[in-house]
């Protein structure tokens, strides 16, 4: 039977229309997922990944959760664990690159351990009131970072200590501190033999006359365990390899604070030529200085205030007035007492009034070398007038007198930079000595 065209087209395009509406149901409203790539699986591999049992059966697993970007995530994920590592390498280079730090404690047990700590290392305290019975700080000096503790609650055993190195300041000038320092020196050896301390160094206020044998069985050279001496006055045992000159400094004791320098200090016009406010001791160079200064009227020139007896304590007046003459005199007469290093030369420097110092060894063991006494200081190329007698004095005042206030403004300055500095250069061999010596095999 022959179909006419116009049924046929129509019947064609009939199943062009129902064919068109199959697809799209199939697209947008079927859930069955279509898979872009066809995978064959074996009904064994069911099993082992997790395939259904229907009656024994095996029922495939299929991949319903397949992800098609699944490719570039894998290699996403690889490129951000190799960024992850490298960092974690760069890091760890720097680490390895950053200066090794070492932690010291300082326990001072002596006035000049405020010169050590505030002066020197130029370290904070707290609290700040200077009869505190415990007082602390930390700083940083090279590579370490140290702590501090001082004053009359730092009492052996109730220290903090949690660290393997330990610096000890103790004063040896005189029986009675010298007992006292032995305790703590036997405090300390205790620590050493239990393990808990690992390196050991002194700063010792020796005696005046260098004689400092009660320390000598405690050091490391004698089989004890002392690796280091910072001794104060030109000891004969000196010799820069595990004992080193220290400074006086100023009296701590007396409550002599740090002076900052300002412009006042350095221009001001001061009234006076000299001072000297000391003992007076019978039958020495100081009853000179001050025949010289009466016999040649100097006195109304010179702010002088002479006693006949050492007094160990300062008063709040007697601090000010000694600091106001110190302030208002271009020099500082420094005549020797027990030892030739006296506080005084360090207190004038504080000032910049410039220290005369009677340059003559006094009676002891001290070192008689040709740059004795005051080695240390002249080793540092200290500014000051050195004179062997008293008799010149009148000389040196005459030329003081012929001076401007532009040459005294510029000897001040150069006074108070050479004490900083000075100081300066005591804080990096401190610092230097202490890691050579206690961190040499880190």
């Amino acid at each position: 039977m022959k179909i006419p065209k116009r049924k046929l087209f129509l019947l064609i395009i009939f199943a062009y229309v129902a064919f068109s509406l199959y697809a799209a149901y199939n697209v947008f409203f079927s859930t069955k997922v279509i898979s872009r790539v066809h995978r064959v699986v074996k009904k064994e591999s069911g099993a082992l990944s997790g395939g259904v049992r229907d009656g024994g059966a095996v029922a495939p697993f299929l991949a319903g959760d397949w992800n098609p970007w699944e490719d570039e995530q894998v290699d996403y994920n690889s490129a951000l664990a190799k960024k992850r590592e490298g960092f974690k390498q760069y890091l760890g280079r720097i680490d390895q690159n950053k200066p090794k730090r070492y932690r010291v404690q300082i326990w001072g047990k002596a006035a000049i351990g405020l010169y050590l700590w505030e002066h020197i290392l130029e370290g904070p305290l707290n609290p700040t009131d200077k009869i505190a019975q415990w007082r602390e700080g930390e700083l940083h000096s090279g590579k370490i970072d140290f702590s501090f503790y001082t004053g009359p609650a730092v009492v052996q055993g109730h220290v903090p200590l949690d660290m393997h190195s330990l610096v000890l300041v103790l004063n040896g000038r005189e029986q009675q501190k010298v007992s006292y320092s032995t305790r703590w020196l036997e405090h300390v050896q205790s620590l050493v033999q239990s393990h808990t301390v690992s390196h050991v160094a002194v700063v010792l206020l020796g005696n005046e006359h260098c004689n400092n044998d009660f320390i000598a069985p405690y050091l490391k050279r004698n089989g004890g365990f002392v690796d280091l001496l910072f001794v104060v006055y030109d000891s004969p045992w000196v010799n820069d390899k595990d004992v080193f000159q220290w400074p006086l400094g100023v009296a701590t004791y007396r409550q002599f604070p740090l002076i900052r320098p300002n412009a006042q200090l350095i221009t001001s016009n001061r009234p006076y030529l000299c001072n000297f406010l000391g003992t007076v001791y019978k039958n020495s160079s100081r009853e000179t200085l001050m025949q010289v200064l009466k016999q040649s009227g100097l006195e109304k020139e010179c702010i002088t205030t002479a006693r006949d007896k050492w007094l160990p304590q300062e008063t709040a007046d007697s601090l000010r007035r000694y600091q106001t003459a110190l302030a208002e005199s271009e020099l500082t007469l420094c005549p020797v007492g027990i030892n030739t290093e006296c506080y005084r030369i360090y207190e004038a420097c504080s000032y910049g009034s410039v220290p005369v110092v009677e340059d003559v060894r006094t009676p002891g063991t001290c070192a008689a070398g040709p740059s004795s006494p005051l080695r240390l200081l002249k080793a540092a190329g200290a500014p000051f007038v050195f004179i062997s007698d008293w008799k010149e004095l009148p000389a040196i005042l005459e030329r003081e007198r012929g001076m401007s206030q532009e040459q005294r403004v510029d000897r001040r300055r150069r006074l108070l930079e050479w004490y900083a500095s000075f100081r300066q250069q005591m804080k990096e061999r401190f610092t230097e000595v202490i890691e050579e010596t206690f961190f040499k095999s880190d």
